[in-house]
């Protein structure tokens, strides 16, 4: 089978698995996440934290709580890398140093589990467990949480109140991350993941030297870390690792895990806003800028000139030869996508067009399809982005899902579209300011040193994770700077949903007319696109054509 027939093959089978599984995990979703009923694990929980589950609360009581969560995490998160050489299962290794903790701390607290360190050389088995796969169930089940808080805000009327934060955060956990990673770790140990907790196994190599072969917990971690939208890898090459993602199976297997809630949640979304029209409209809109990808990234990797490349059949350089270019092509853009900073292949390796396609992918606000939660409410912003701009188009004040959007609302849209560019451009900026942090490029004062600084930015801002590589991040100024942009990226664009949510809520429902916009017709899914398209193009386009487009050309 030729090269071409097998991709198209892998990405037919990508797209029928997903289908398969958008109806019944969607509606499990909606209902799991409205039901009036508590399992008893999820009583239990609340006894223990000592909340009220019934108590509906504020959108700015919805927030102080989520703050106050995350905080906590980062604290706890923090300190227990820096004492983790005391713990059990530390497998010799010392505490971590102060700035590469907060980074960490900050990194696994905000879904980004972008990481500055080699895992198996640097986090226990205790804190890999205890410590960075409980922060990717929880920091995943915030997401969701916020996207469910903003779709009550668009369906109920006349109240300040938008949902409980601890019932839905419990849920979230409970109902539906726990219950897929159990059935996606087992699926992963059948593929050959590595899941135990060895201090290592010492071998003897082919030359007669000794060298210890790492073990751990790999796939139960690889099994959230994928549908959580995560994206810490146990190893230091990530998904490139053969103990995380040993063959080709499982390599297609990891690349659903990570679409898999973020596109079966557009049912979701259908089901609680009582239209399941507007679901496949937003599914419609991610699935044609994900396909367009796809097909550009790959087209660019496979059709590179050069004698070098035409023989070996593609730019294979950074790419795992198990996997091949098609498979390494489909992952980058399905990571660069959903907030997932897995990787089976080095981004920095791409063409220059082609690496800086996956930085323009993250500049959208990663919302085809997105993260788990983040890339709904992600996209549902630039929903009423489009119904605005509509609005202005007919001289009629713009409404979405039967509510209107005033200036209040787009004020508040306003402030969570341009909170990710303006930190991602402002930090690339003053790192490119100093002589000591362009000293850590790989390669220097070139336009591909440049990709790899904004890459960094772009991919800490957006809660991604992945990296460009080439880039030693591993710095105090980087640590720091990169933790805040994560922390900055998150938390702000949050309390801006949330609080539209509650202004949203305030409001009652207005009926349909002959003069309101239809949101789910193949019109609306193209004026979506566009706008998603062309605000981070105006936004991100001059310095990819600095980096990435100067280098490709």
């Amino acid at each position: 089978m030729s090269d071409t027939s097998a991709g198209l093959l892998q990405a037919g089978a990508l797209i029928a698995a997903l289908a398969l599984c958008y109806r019944p995990l969607g509606g499990y979703m909606a209902r799991a996440l409205s039901s009036e009923h508590d399992l008893r694990v999820e009583r239990v929980v609340y006894r223990l934290v000592g909340v009220d589950r019934k108590a509906d609360q504020r959108w700015t009581v919805y927030a102080v709580s989520l703050l106050g969560f995350s905080l906590a995490s980062v604290v706890l998160l923090y300190v227990l890398q820096r004492v983790q050489s005391g713990l059990p299962l530390s497998v010799g290794l010392a505490g971590v140093d102060p700035a590469l903790a907060f980074n960490t701390a900050a990194s696994f607290a905000t879904n980004t589990n972008w990481q500055d360190y080699s895992g198996e050389a640097t986090m226990g088995h205790l804190t890999q467990m205890a410590g960075l796969a409980v922060q990717n169930f929880v920091s995943a089940a915030v997401g969701i949480a916020v996207a469910v808080a903003l779709l009550r805000g668009f369906t109920r009327s006349s109240t300040d109140r938008v949902g409980n934060f601890w019932v839905d955060l419990t849920r979230s956990v409970v109902r539906i991350l726990l219950p897929l990673s159990i059935v996606a770790a087992v699926a992963l140990i059948l593929m050959g993941v590595v899941q135990n907790l060895s201090s290592g196994t010492d071998v003897t190599t082919l030359v007669g030297g000794h060298q210890t072969i790492p073990g751990g917990p790999a796939a139960s971690q690889e099994a959230i870390k994928e549908l959580g939208t995560n994206g810490g890898g146990f190893y230091n090459a990530n998904s490139a690792h053969p103990f995380e993602s040993p063959n080709p199976l499982s390599n297609f297997f990891e690349n659903f895990l990570l679409l898999l809630i973020p596109v079966a949640f557009t049912r979701t979304f259908g089901i609680l806003v009582g239209d399941k029209r507007q679901g496949y409209a937003v599914l419609a809109a991610m699935g044609v800028i994900w396909a367009s990808l796809v097909v550009a990234v790959t087209a660019l990797e496979v059709n590179l000139d050069g004698s070098a490349l035409q023989a070996a059949g593609a730019a294979m350089e950074g790419k795992e030869t198990r996997f091949g270019e098609w498979a390494s092509a489909m992952f980058a853009v399905s990571t660069t996508g959903t907030s997932t900073g897995a990787v089976d292949s080095f981004h920095s390796s791409f063409s220059g067009v082609g690496g800086g396609l996956l930085i323009f992918n993250m500049g959208l606000g990663e919302v085809a399809p997105g993260g788990v939660g983040s890339g709904l409410y992600g996209i549902l912003m630039l929903a009423i982005l489009a119904v605005f701009v509509a609005g202005l188009m007919v001289g009629r004040t713009p409404e979405y899902l039967g509510k209107k959007i005033t200036s209040r609302e787009m004020k508040l849209v306003s402030l969570n579209v341009l909170t990710m560019p303006v930190v991602v451009l402002v930090g690339t900026a003053i790192a490119m300011s100093f002589t000591s942090t362009r000293a850590s490029m790989l390669s220097g004062g070139t336009p591909h040193g440049l990709s790899e600084v904004l890459y960094a930015f772009t991919s800490a801002t957006n809660n991604n994770g992945s990296a460009f590589a080439g880039l030693s991040a591993n710095t105090t100024f980087y640590n720091v700077a990169l933790g805040l942009c994560m922390l900055i990226g998150r938390f702000v664009p949050i309390v801006l949903v949330l609080a539209l949510a509650g202004s949203l809520a305030r409001q009652q429902s207005v009926p349909r007319t002959g003069g309101t916009l239809a949101t789910h017709t193949p019109l609306f899914v193209g004026l979506l696109v566009g706008v998603t398209v062309i605000v981070a193009g105006l936004t991100f386009f001059p310095v990819l054509s600095l980096g990435p487009l100067a280098e490709g050309l």
